[in-house]
């Protein structure tokens, strides 16, 4: 099963993504983007691929060790990026922000606890941000540049601030109308302030 440690998020931060990603849609011809659905949107912080069903237990175990080293925690959510760049973007994203470090440090420390289990350390460095939508293979330079030009258009934007009490684990599912989540485990954050 594939599987990934993620932050939920509020259903009025997810109803104001579906607002931009609607906002981005019409802008954009619809077959040059996959949009995500909105409760499809989370703040990935591990993604640890096909694990088998005998190490279930301990990807669980590995995720609680993590929660009472961290109290909840206030974020941004904000901004319109691309990856990798602006003149062949591939991810649409609403960027992420938490300038006291204490994000960060949730995720190295989840990823972490998945090493000493033998998973592979991610290689990039950890960008927080939540996925509107994928352009699709074989996209034209002209596309490319319209994804580019909406991105530019619509931004800055300023969607709240958010808190993180609680970090979960998913199943993910490959259907052919997209992807389905199904949360494993829930952790709370339980360092008191």
């Amino acid at each position: 099963m594939r599987l990934f440690v993620a932050i939920e998020l509020p259903t009025d931060l997810r109803r104001l993504l579906e607002e931009h990603s609607d906002t981005l849609s019409s802008m954009i011809h619809t077959r040059i983007i996959r949009w995500v659905r909105p409760e499809g949107i989370h703040l990935t912080l591990k993604f640890l691929g096909d694990v088998s069903d005998g190490k279930l237990e301990a990807v669980k175990a590995a995720v609680r060790t993590v929660g009472p080293h961290f109290s909840p925690f206030e974020y941004s959510v904000g901004n319109l990026g691309c990856f990798p760049n602006a003149r062949r973007p591939r991810v649409i994203w609403v960027g992420v922000q938490e300038p006291s470090g204490r994000l960060k440090a949730l995720q190295a420390e989840i990823e972490q606890a998945y090493q000493t289990l033998g998973f592979e350390k991610e290689r990039r460095s950890f960008h927080p941000h939540l996925t509107l939508g994928r352009v699709r293979r074989g996209v034209s330079h002209a596309e490319h540049q319209a994804v580019a030009d909406a991105i530019i258009n619509v931004a800055p934007i300023s969607l709240g601030d958010y808190r993180v009490e609680e970090i979960c684990l998913y199943r993910s599912e490959l259907k052919p109308t997209g992807a389905v989540y199904t949360k494993l485990l829930v952790v709370r954050l339980e360092k008191p302030s």
